[in-house]
């Protein structure tokens, strides 16, 4: 990762695999001679993701005799509000998801997350690197342990191109309709799109703000979690128009993200829709949707298209680099998990199971996918990469944000209501 880069991933980051009904014997005293057991919260509901954290857990109480460690699945989509009622109740999962950016920042100022920047070992922070801790720190302190980076783009469909006569990856929003024009001629859904979901619909107001706004402005609005640029206005009127040409699957606005062969990741993992705008999670996520369970063939990347007169830098990148905390009571047995499972071969582990990109340097020779390989060289040529928007400003404002793009694309708000809506979220504090 290269300086330009890292520096602008200091405010990021996702909250990715985690804990559960919480409470160690020993709270944040560690075992002190006695048994231990920690819960974990993990979004893998099946397939390799979930016999990844089985397999680690069990290798690790393996290696810490006396130490157990309790998984629970939560859905995705369930996490950020499960987990933040079970903080906000004092009972949280030892172990947890986090996604830096306002969230994890909000998270430390209620004091609920523990300080890791001393209990990393110096062999894991010499594989990630200073701009992979960065993007989960806060004011210079490490809260979370990066397990994998997770820049976005659009994924698509090889042989669905080949077929509708698309014979080059777009480049610009002119080249971007022209596509969708040849795709949705050739009688498949140009793009998948699981609005139901909400996030998945703000990521295309996301790039459209990234490619808009200015690098300076968007750090601005992370300082004041609001909109106060007008390119962020014009950010909501180019999603307008772009919907305007019905790039979207059929009830894209009650179809799920994630969640079966219907979802926009199924669309795509059944060649039934030839593109959809995800963060490098994806490719994981159509494996375990495919009819074989196993990567889809065809699958390949391109970044999302330059837009005319944007003041953002092309090769910009958006995403987050996805990670773990530990609970601010959680025995000190969590930080040794953190760093057991930052191991190579785990790190390696982990990136075959979910078909990603791994945070440790060390381990990204493992990667194969050819489509993770093209998001690999994109991102390390990237003049910068900012974290997702929904992420950046906190949950509050995140949410209504995400909300006010979909009302804009159910026909009940617009790119005014979008900003009006952060603003006001901000307001509030």
């Amino acid at each position: 990762m290269n300086v330009r880069k890292t520096l602008a991933l200091t405010s990021a980051v996702f909250v990715l695999a985690a804990g559960i009904t919480a409470c160690s014997q020993d709270g944040g005293d560690g075992s002190d001679g006695g048994d231990v057991t920690m819960t974990l919260w993990h979004n893998s509901t099946t397939g390799d993701g979930k016999k990844f954290w089985d397999d680690t857990i069990k290798d690790f109480e393996a290696a810490n005799p006396g130490v157990k460690i309790k998984a629970q699945v939560v859905q995705n989509e369930d996490m950020d509000g499960k987990l933040q009622t079970a903080l906000n109740a004092g009972d949280a999962p030892d172990i947890f998801m986090s996604r830096g950016g306002g969230k994890l920042a909000d998270v430390v100022k209620a004091g609920q997350v523990m300080d890791l920047t001393d209990l990393i070992s110096p062999e894991v922070k010499a594989a990630l690197g200073d701009g992979a801790l960065s993007a989960l720190s806060v004011d210079g302190k490490v809260y979370g342990m990066p397990q994998s980076i997770l820049p976005g783009g659009i994924y698509y469909s090889e042989d669905l191109f080949k077929a509708a006569g698309v014979t080059e990856t777009p480049t610009d929003m002119a080249s971007l309709n022209d596509a969708v024009s040849k795709l949705k001629a050739s009688g498949t859904s140009a793009v998948a799109l699981g609005a139901k979901d909400a996030w998945p619909a703000a990521h295309w107001y996301y790039f459209f703000a990234l490619r808009e706004c200015s690098k300076d402005t968007i750090d601005k609005a992370a300082e004041s979690r609001s909109f106060d640029d007008d390119c962020f206005l014009q950010a909501g009127k180019d999603l307008q128009d772009f919907a305007k040409t019905e790039p979207f699957n059929e009830g894209y606005l009650t179809t799920s993200a994630q969640q079966g062969a219907g979802s926009s990741a199924g669309l795509i993992a059944n060649h039934q829709a030839a593109m959809e705008l995800m963060g490098a999670w994806d490719p994981g996520v159509i494996k375990d949707l495919t009819p074989t369970k196993e990567p889809l063939a065809d699958l390949r990347w391109f970044p999302f298209p330059a837009v005319e007169g944007g003041k953002g830098d092309p090769s910009a990148m958006m995403g987050g680099v996805d990670g773990n905390s530990c609970w601010v009571k959680a025995p000190k047995e969590c930080a040794d998990f953190l760093n057991f499972y930052m191991q190579k071969e785990y790190q390696e582990k982990y990136a075959e199971a979910f078909v990603t990109l791994p945070a440790s340097k060390e381990a990204q020779g493992v990667v194969t996918d050819p489509a993770l390989q093209d998001v690999l060289a994109a991102y390390n040529d990237a003049a910068y990469v900012s974290v997702w928007l929904d992420t950046l400003f906190g949950q509050n404002i995140g949410n209504a944000l995400n909300v006010g793009v979909v009302d804009m694309l159910a026909g009940s708000g617009s790119p005014e209501a979008i900003v009006k809506a952060v603003n006001d979220a901000a307001a509030k504090g």
